[in-house]
């Protein structure tokens, strides 16, 4: 299991994630904007790629990360739990505090500021949760995990 621990192995990790994050996201509600999915779909979401990496990053570094760790401590203990237990659930504590800060970005942005936002917002949070979730546990968590292995090799320990 791969763990950043350098400040270059960390950014390139956060890059990655926010990354892998963001594409999945995108591409699972420009589906349901659009009433399913095409495979033009998998080339729509690069429009807003980048702005959204970067709202991601800023957001999991200053906001969603302490707070995910925080939370996943209190429920997990890094120095005696596995270290797959761990880094689950602050995936998962993770998914809890990001997934609600992204949808009200994207629901400021894509449905406008009006009366209706709060409604609008946990309408977001519901449809977006559950592919957050999933997206995060079973592909983005591991596939971004693979990545950093290839990328930052590590002598074996015995």
């Amino acid at each position: 299991m791969f763990t950043p621990k350098t400040r270059i192995e960390k950014t390139v990790f956060g890059v990655l994630m926010a990354s892998v994050m963001v594409y999945g996201m995108e591409t699972y509600n420009t589906a349901l904007l659009h009433g399913g999915m095409t495979n033009s779909f998998f080339l729509l979401p690069l429009s807003e790629f980048l702005g959204f990496v970067v709202i991601v990053m800023v957001l999991q570094e200053f906001i969603g990360g302490p707070i995910a760790r925080k939370m996943a401590f209190r429920l997990v203990n890094p120095s005696s739990d596995k270290p797959l237990t761990v880094t689950l659930m602050i995936q998962a504590m993770t998914v809890c505090v990001m997934c609600p800060m992204m949808s009200m970005v994207a629901s400021l942005l894509f449905k406008g500021i009006d009366i209706q936002i709060p409604a609008k917002w946990v309408q977001a949070v519901i449809i977006n949760f559950p592919m957050a979730f999933f997206w995060q546990i079973f592909v983005a968590g591991p596939l971004v995990r693979f990545i950093s292995r290839i990328l930052f090799v590590r002598p074996q320990s015995n």
